[in-house]
């Protein structure tokens, strides 16, 4: 043979150039067989038809612009070309963009995460805070050039002016804004202010996405501070709208939904004034009845009036005494006389008796008087305050002797028996 030889490789690059000249740019419509995202970024799947399929790879760069997750069983359609793996001599369909078929790439981003979110238990109302009572300090996440901002402003002009306003800019729109969001709602819980208010206002679906990301939905779930979600306009329904505490259809509802209006407030604590008006006057009143009814008791209770009674009573009970002492009185005078005469006869009697007894003491008294007793030339011997006989002294023992009306202490010199 004179025709020369092809080396694999040969065949492969030719084969390589005249696939990518001829199916560049092109969209195949499929449902996805398989899918594995790598560590690297790159997502490696395979779409298929009724009677076929074939291998496709989209690299990191185009991957990270992917709303949606791919997952088994979707019907997508892909744009991108056809080349050869030159090393293998394989084939494969290199994805650039990937569209859901018959629905647009956000919209099912939007339901796959509702979904992933809702099972988290990101939307179970138990999880969510009420709305304070009173809000007096509040911080707004939004760009600070907005017109959205501006709307709330007014809003808090004209309805609430005893607020302090904290202004935390933010992107709100692209790529960068997610993760500014995200931080901007931490720093916001970190103020202790009372309600955190994210939004922007309308716009596209593109433009409002940024609400629609996983990384600020876990930043609002993971707040403490009440928060409201107002993002675009009343028909824009955000997964931040869901995970939110309260979610507002427009930023300047947002104001009108949280703080309350000082006209009514107004009109509120008029009425007020006037329901306490009345009840106070009523009180004053049914006091002032009570006042009267204590101060009749109280008259009639009085000390005076009470010394006054007992006076009367005193009185009374004087004449009634003085009128039973005369009745008494005039009953015992017909006993008083005989009466008088029996106690004389038993007072002379008593007295005879006692005259007799004491004549009778005066003799015994004469027959026992130690005077009488005493003969004479006698007298008492004590020794040392002991009574003792002449017969017990001693020579020149001391001793004391006493007569009737005279005491010696004198010094016996000489002894001598009888």
């Amino acid at each position: 043979m004179n025709q020369s030889a092809m080396t694999v490789t040969s065949l492969n690059t030719k084969i390589k150039s005249l696939l990518e000249t001829t199916f560049m740019h092109i969209m195949v419509e499929g449902e996805i067989a398989s899918v594995t995202y790598h560590n690297s970024g790159h997502v490696y799947f395979s779409i298929k038809d009724q009677e076929s399929s074939i291998k496709c790879v989209m690299f990191r760069s185009n991957a990270s612009r992917l709303k949606f997750r791919l997952e088994q069983g979707q019907h997508i359609v892909v744009q991108g070309s056809v080349s050869v793996y030159t090393p293998r001599g394989e084939y494969q369909f290199y994805a650039v963009n990937i569209e859901p078929y018959g629905q647009g790439a956000l919209a099912l981003a939007y339901e796959q995460l509702k979904k992933k979110l809702q099972e988290k238990g990101y939307f179970d109302p138990s999880h969510k805070k009420p709305k304070p009572k009173i809000i007096r300090k509040i911080a707004l996440v939004t760009a600070s050039k907005s017109a959205a901002l501006q709307d709330m402003l007014k809003i808090i002009q004209k309805r609430w002016r005893l607020l302090e306003v904290i202004v935390i800019d933010t992107l709100v729109q692209g790529e960068r804004a997610v993760s500014q969001i995200a931080e901007a709602l931490k720093y916001a819980d970190s103020l202790g202010v009372d309600a955190i208010v994210v939004g922007r206002g309308g716009g596209s679906q593109e433009d409002l996405w940024a609400f629609n990301e996983e990384i600020v939905a876990d930043a609002i779930y993971q707040l403490d501070t009440f928060v409201v979600s107002a993002v675009g306009h009343e028909v824009d329904v955000l997964i931040s709208d869901f995970v939110a505490d309260l979610r507002a259809p427009t930023p300047s509802a947002a104001m009108e939904m949280i703080l309350p209006d000082h006209q009514e407030v107004l009109y509120t604590l008029s009425e007020l004034e006037e329901r306490y008006a009345r009840v106070i006057q009523q009180i004053i009143a049914n006091k002032s009845i009570q006042l009267k009814s204590l101060a009749q008791e109280m008259q009639r209770n009085s000390i005076m009036n009470r010394m006054g009674m007992v006076e009367k009573a005193f009185e009374r009970l004087t004449e009634e005494f003085k009128r039973t002492m005369h009745y008494k009185m005039t009953q015992f005078e017909t006993q008083i006389k005989p009466l008088s005469e029996q106690l004389k006869g038993s007072f002379d009697q008593s007295l005879r008796l006692k005259e007799h007894q004491l004549d009778t003491l005066a003799q015994k008294i004469k027959l026992y008087d130690p005077k009488l007793k005493q003969k004479a030339g006698w007298a008492e011997v004590t020794r040392k305050g002991q009574h003792t006989t002449l017969n017990q002294i001693e020579v020149e023992d001391r001793f004391v002797l006493v007569d009737i009306d005279t005491k010696l202490e004198v010094q016996c010199l000489k002894k001598d028996r009888l």
